[in-house]
């Protein structure tokens, strides 16, 4: 016999384990299914948690941020001690993070099935234990996917090589890297190229795009491509598709022109795909594309009455906040609960190299192509009072906004804590502010926020220059 709950969703990472207890906060019997042994997702497991950890750990043991403020200074540590601490501390913060889900589960009284999933028909779902074990059949008046995503491998690609790494892989590497090759000018190659170089690596990264992080304004794109190049990066830009292999002298990656490039390691950061595979699509209806992407509607319906599906899984923006506002939405009209209707069309985006880039709203780009009358106006790090006491001065904000109200549209930083910073701008944005707000606003000095004032002062006299 099928154990019957309101809310079956398949994967424990945000977008499950928010869209479940959202339910069962309005009184649904709620099930999680999930193949790992913890919850938590990619996301706490292999991603952004131990990722973004790392991170922090590298600027603290190298002081990489502070290298031009105190230089002749520096801590000479063993690299094999920094690599070991750095992998205790991400051990630690993904037990935190897991542990957390596990109690925020349990907290809201939803079950936690371990094994693997799959959809059959009339909204069921068939779980096979990974240990053995009697498989238990489910059955619910809806389902929710959210069973996340996994690196994309280029074809012909020998990843069982240990010299050629994926953004989860590269985190079983426990000894220093001296040189490393990242493919990918995203936002996941730019992290961990930037976190490479801190930690004292050769880096160069590559990409077949014009420039990197291309959602993001020109401006900070270019930005960003500038200071990576002054921590001494290499960047190969519009490079195109490379083969990779061994011969005599190594890992050998060819470019299309012909050129060999050498590197001790190579990083792989080229897109994610879906992870829907073993799920029984088809029994249940439903089509995933050639990267295993699901497609939904506006209320994140699948193909299948009664089948929704959030997150990775549904292609971009693939970010941890997006997904668990998706998910939460998708349970509110699976169930008709008057609570969240839509998500925020405009969330901020935050990539978190060194430096920091972080944007909301239109970019000056997107406001030119939508035919907007708009001004910006930028304030940058090295005139800010703070930035220049804590030795932070790369980078700027800057205001995109109409030129007829002064109504904000997008806010676009690169620099320290500029994926903090963000939210400021979001929320004057949010609210349709203008210009106004941040030349009104007294803003503690000495800190960095006192830079949104300044690039309000720039912005109007762009404004002035066009009736001078």
């Amino acid at each position: 016999m099928a154990e019957t709950f309101d809310l079956v969703v398949i994967g424990a990472g945000p977008a499950g384990e928010k869209g479940a207890a959202q339910a069962a906060y309005f009184g649904k019997k709620v099930a999680i299914v999930e193949r790992s042994s913890r919850p938590g997702g990619a996301a706490a497991i292999n991603a952004w948690v131990p990722s973004k950890t790392i991170r922090e750990a590298a600027l603290y043991l190298t002081g990489f941020r502070h290298r031009d403020v105190y230089e002749g200074l520096s801590l000479d540590l063993d690299p094999a001690f920094a690599v070991g601490r750095m992998r205790a501390r991400s051990r630690h913060l993904i037990d935190v993070f897991t542990d957390d889900a596990r109690r925020n589960i349990e907290m809201h009284g939803i079950e936690l099935v371990h094994g693997e999933a799959r959809l059959g028909r009339d909204r069921t779902i068939q779980v096979t234990p990974e240990r053995g074990g009697a498989p238990r059949e489910l059955r619910a008046d809806a389902i929710l996917i959210a069973t996340g995503s996994r690196p994309f491998h280029p074809p012909g690609i020998d990843f069982t090589d240990p010299d050629i790494v994926d953004s989860e892989t590269i985190l079983d590497i426990d000894q220093p890297v001296s040189d490393l090759l990242v493919v990918g000018g995203g936002a996941v190659g730019c992290e961990y190229a930037s976190i490479f170089r801190a930690l004292g690596a050769d880096v160069t990264l590559l990409d077949n795009a014009p420039r990197l992080v291309p959602f993001m304004d020109e401006q900070v794109s270019d930005g960003l491509a500038a200071a990576l190049r002054d921590a001494g990066m290499r960047l190969r830009l519009q490079a195109g598709r490379v083969t990779v292999g061994r011969d005599a002298a190594g890992l050998a990656v060819t470019l299309p022109t012909g050129e060999v490039l050498r590197h001790d390691k190579v990083l792989f950061a080229a897109g994610r795909v879906g992870n829907t595979a073993g799920l029984g699509l088809g029994d249940a209806g439903i089509d995933a594309n050639e990267r295993g992407i699901i497609a939904v509607d506006d209320n994140y319906r699948t193909a299948s009455a009664g089948i929704y599906a959030a997150g990775d899984v549904i292609g971009p923006p693939a970010l941890a906040s997006v997904s668990m506002e998706q998910a939460r939405v998708a349970v509110c009209h699976a169930f008709d609960i008057d609570f969240k209707h839509v998500v925020d069309a405009t969330p901020p985006v935050g990539v978190y190299s060194i430096p920091e880039v972080a944007g909301v709203g239109l970019t000056e780009q997107q406001a030119s192509l939508e035919g907007i009358d708009h001004e910006c106006g930028v304030a940058h790090f090295a005139h800010n009072s703070r930035s220049l006491i804590a030795g932070t001065t790369d980078g700027f904000i800057k205001l995109v906004f109409r030129a007829d109200d002064r109504r904000l549209l997008g806010v676009h930083i690169l620099g320290e804590s500029a994926t903090e910073l963000v939210h400021q701008g979001q929320a004057v944005l949010r609210l349709g502010g203008t210009l106004d707000y941040f030349i009104e606003t007294v803003y503690n000095v000495p800190s960095q926020s006192e830079a949104y004032k300044y690039a309000a002062y720039d912005g109007l006299k762009q404004l002035a220059r066009r009736s001078g």
